[in-house]
């Protein structure tokens, strides 16, 4: 068996590295106090399906992850997707330390808006690619499009501390 691709190890450190930065500002729930004292839509989800969702997404999005970067590196738009699932790591990892850690809705919507943008870019390159890769892909855009609409809301009806009152 090749030792060169994409190997369960890798996912498990991008896993490990992403969520040890995402949770030091604010830990595994971020603060929820912060999150519930909020005027929120009526569809926003609770506070504590946040961590199973997002596990079940860092799973799926490891698991195209890993059925696109073993394609041919010939395949069309795999970089493109590669480069991008990068940039939603980041966006995902640095989250909790815009929204919480500076208290900040509208750098989190900012964040959330930017990973639906890279989620949907990427379930684009990977339909071509691999159908199984685009499914997985497609969880994380139907999440984020709530967290969007949610996070968008928050903006728009919410004082921003931070920012000290702009958004409002």
């Amino acid at each position: 068996m090749s030792r060169s691709g994409f190997r369960w190890w890798h996912a498990v450190l991008i896993f490990v590295a992403a969520n040890l930065v995402s949770v030091l500002p604010a830990g595994f729930n971020g603060e929820e106090a912060f999150y519930n004292a909020f005027e929120l839509p009526r569809v926003a989800p609770p506070d504590w399906l946040f961590p199973p969702m997002w596990l079940f997404l860092n799973v799926t999005s490891l698991m195209a992850l890993s059925i696109v970067a073993n394609a041919p590196e010939r395949t069309g738009r795999r970089r493109a997707f590669l480069i991008l699932e990068a940039v939603g790591w980041v966006l995902f990892a640095i989250f909790t330390t815009l929204y919480f850690w500076l208290k900040s809705p509208i750098l989190g919507a900012a964040d959330t808006v930017a990973g639906l943008v890279v989620a949907l870019a990427s379930l684009a390159c990977c339909v071509g690619i691999d159908r199984r890769a685009a499914w997985f892909i497609l969880f994380r855009v139907l999440w984020l499009s709530l967290a969007t609409y949610v996070s968008v809301y928050t903006v728009l009806h919410n004082t921003d501390p931070f920012f000290q009152g702009v958004g409002r």
